[in-house]
């Protein structure tokens, strides 16, 4: 008797199987800007010390005979704390102001310029061209978040390690958002 082969049933497709699918192949098409995202994040946490940075040395004019408080406006210096003032020169950590002719002399810590464009990223508002990026990586990630409940069937320990760990981060973050 001549059997023919009959082939094998394909297995359906499911949400699961979408779900998995597009979590592995988004998840490979966003891992560089995950890198790239994280480590930029990781640069801003550092914005308030020296990090990656160097002096400008900036000169301006100003109007003569500033108080200091619209002199920190004028230079963009919260913190500017005037050491000594002889002979119309107001010295400052930073630099000097001259009261009569209203030139200002002062070093700034800068960014060097090719990390610039990088911590844009974390800045970017609706009017930046920036904001397709972020707005596009933060609606990926949103999917990365809620497709990888779709790795595991539910009910194996697998899966309820997940959910632990979901209830685990989101209390960690609210904790804190509260400290």
């Amino acid at each position: 008797m001549n059997q023919e082969t009959i082939p094998a049933a394909k297995p359906k497709k499911n949400m699961r199987f979408y779900m998995r699918f597009l979590h592995n192949n988004i998840g490979f098409l966003i891992v560089a800007m995950v890198i790239m995202y994280s480590l930029s994040g990781i640069v801003q946490i550092y914005r308030d010390t020296d990090f990656l940075k160097h002096d400008v040395l900036n000169e301006k004019s100003l109007p003569p005979n500033l108080e200091v408080s619209k002199l920190k406006e004028a230079l963009r210096m919260r913190n500017l704390d005037v050491q000594k003032n002889e002979g119309g020169i107001i010295y400052f950590e930073q630099g000097t102001y001259n009261s009569a002719t209203g030139a200002a002399k002062y070093t700034t810590k800068e960014w060097y310029s090719f990390i610039v464009p990088f911590t844009e990223l974390h800045k970017s508002s609706s009017r930046d061209g920036a904001h397709y990026f972020t707005t596009v990586f933060g609606v990926l990630l949103l999917f990365m978040s809620i497709s990888a409940f779709w790795m595991f069937k539910p009910g194996t320990k697998l899966f309820s390690r997940g959910v632990w760990m979901t209830i685990l981060g989101l209390i960690a973050s609210i904790i804190i958002m509260l400290i």
